[in-house]
């Protein structure tokens, strides 16, 4: 995944007390502020065909072409932008489950990257002319720009409850005369988790996001290298306002990230995919480990989470229908504290005690491995609903991890003080006075 240095999009150092040149990233919405919009879509029918057989016609809009993948729903009532654009969605086939698809329409700026990630958009109703003051267009006039289809006018409750019951499945859809060719497709696709996603959606070189960010005193920031999994736009402005930001890829080795920038805390973030690829993201997860070998503060959300459960020994395995939407409840065992999160994933770290719970049909799962990490652990967070863990406190080190998002974008901000947490863990490691470095609250 490409980004460019100057746009109207994103700069997440911007505004943090002594950068004076941020450097700024495409918005995926600009390419829609530089074309000024399309047309309206034809509405011409369209056929969702899944793996079991089951068929559903609809309406096309977008890109009126093929879309195949994995069908996953989302449950968030707004903040389909950010959705769209998250790279955790990389290789599925997206469906909404909240009605209408679009009425604010498409503003810039709030993006969660460049891209839209998502490999087709399934919903019930599509406004093709919403209403709000800073839109730059629709919904379908971001799914054209970015090359990406969409089908409306399914039922998209029966289709959740298929998913709900039986799992995620592979799917197709398109135009309803190429139905022979969508069958061909969906009887030759393989599962997207068989592919390295996190490499389709990493960065391409390493950046440095804030140089010269200070604290309220004045005083430099620690550095911190964010692995980027596929990192969402507002996790690193979350950081940036904390510490001085390396964005690394997911491909760079710790050595080679603490021989060129030398930080002082390393952080992995969300991503697409399985876990256990053996390509990008078993790099990630070893850089993740050496980190907490070496002592240093470690802090990871969602992939970064299910990275360090694997360096851990734990298995991870794919969830039956998995936790993407705004309002998951999470429990904290230690305080008994429960969060509303927003969560994006399809796999799970197993439960040291009761083992994987609520699995995908298909058995997917990690082989047992070792632990690495140098440390014990112990589970912090438990999903509510269905008990799945959702974060690791590491015995003796600086270091734990999330399975939610808790940056919020989009969602509750519940879990937000959370890099506050991680912003205390670094400057009680570096003996900093934490008070001090504080420079803006959190929030999206």
């Amino acid at each position: 995944m490409s980004e460019t240095t100057a746009g109207r999009g994103f700069s997440p150092g911007a505004g943090v007390r002594g950068v004076e040149s941020a450097p700024v990233f495409r918005d995926a919405a600009d390419v829609m502020v530089e074309s000024g919009g399309v047309e309206q879509p034809s509405g011409s029918r369209g056929l969702l065909l899944l793996a079991d057989g089951t068929r559903f016609e609809g309406r096309l809009f977008g890109a009126e072409t093929i879309a195949q993948g994995e069908l996953v729903f989302t449950t968030g009532m707004c903040g389909y932008q950010e959705s769209l654009t998250d790279p955790s969605f990389a290789g599925q086939v997206l469906t909404f489950t909240y009605p209408l698809l679009g009425n604010y329409g498409i503003i810039p700026g709030i993006s969660e990257s460049s891209g839209v990630h998502p490999r087709g958009v399934v919903c019930r109703h599509h406004t093709g002319l919403p209403d709000h003051r800073d839109s730059v267009g629709s919904v379908h006039d971001l799914l054209v720009a970015h090359d990406v289809p969409g089908i409306e006018g399914v039922d998209t409750r029966a289709l959740t409850r298929r998913v709900r019951e039986h799992g995620t499945l592979l799917c197709v859809f398109g135009p309803i005369e190429r139905v022979s060719e969508m069958w061909r497709i969906l009887n030759e696709m393989t599962p997207p988790d068989d592919e390295d996603l996190v490499a389709e959606v990493t960065c391409d070189q390493t950046v440095l996001l804030n140089s010269g960010a200070q604290d309220e005193r004045g005083r430099p920031l620690p550095r911190l290298a964010a692995i980027d999994c596929g990192i969402k736009y507002n996790i690193l402005r979350e950081l940036c306002r904390r510490f001085e930001v390396v964005r690394c890829p997911a491909t760079m080795p710790l050595e080679d990230i603490m021989r060129d920038w030398a930080p002082v805390a390393v952080f992995a973030s969300n991503g697409p995919g399985n876990p256990a690829h053996p390509g990008a993201a078993t790099v990630a997860r070893n850089s993740l480990a050496a980190a907490v070998r070496e002592g240093m503060p470690v802090m990871g959300i969602c992939l970064g989470h299910q990275l360090m459960g694997l360096a851990a020994g734990l298995r991870t395995y794919k969830l039956r229908y998995g936790h993407r939407g705004a309002n998951q409840p999470v429990l904290d065992l230690e305080t008994g504290r429960v969060y509303i999160t927003s969560q994006n994933h399809g796999f799970a770290v197993e439960d040291p005690v009761q083992g994987m719970l609520a699995p995908h049909p298909s058995g997917a799962r990690s082989e047992s491995g070792e632990n690495v990490l140098g440390a014990d652990f112990n589970v912090r967070h438990v999903n509510s609903n269905d008990h799945t863990v959702e974060g690791l406190d590491l015995h003796g080190k600086p270091a734990f991890t999330i399975q939610f998002h808790p940056e919020a974008c989009p969602g509750p901000h519940d879990a937000s003080p959370l890099f506050d947490r991680f912003q205390s863990i670094v400057s009680d490691h570096l003996g900093i006075d934490h008070a001090a470095i504080v420079t803006s609250g959190s929030g999206g």
